[in-house]
């Protein structure tokens, strides 16, 4: 049986991740209430980040950068979108 979470991105339980996906404890927080769905709605648009702004994961700053990012994404704030890109529509 799959875990569930109360995920704080759709705000309603939905399946959990299986593990933490990044160490420490910013992963151990995404672990207890991220969904799997929003963690891979989050990978689209870490890539699309990265290659649009050109960030260097070897860059601190740009860690910091799309660090801050996806907390934006998982509260619901308005974060940065590539530029051009258009959601699609539900």
């Amino acid at each position: 049986m799959s875990r569930t979470v109360n995920c704080r991105k759709f705000n309603k339980e939905l399946k959990g991740l299986d593990f933490p996906p990044i160490p420490g404890a910013i992963g151990q927080d995404i672990f207890e209430h991220v969904s799997e769905q929003a963690w891979k709605e989050w990978q689209s648009q870490q890539t699309m980040l990265i290659n649009e702004k050109q960030l260097n994961m070897m860059n601190a700053e740009d860690r910091d950068f799309l660090r801050g990012e996806m907390d934006k994404f998982f509260k619901n704030e308005d974060f940065e979108q590539a530029e051009g890109y258009v959601p699609p529509s539900k």
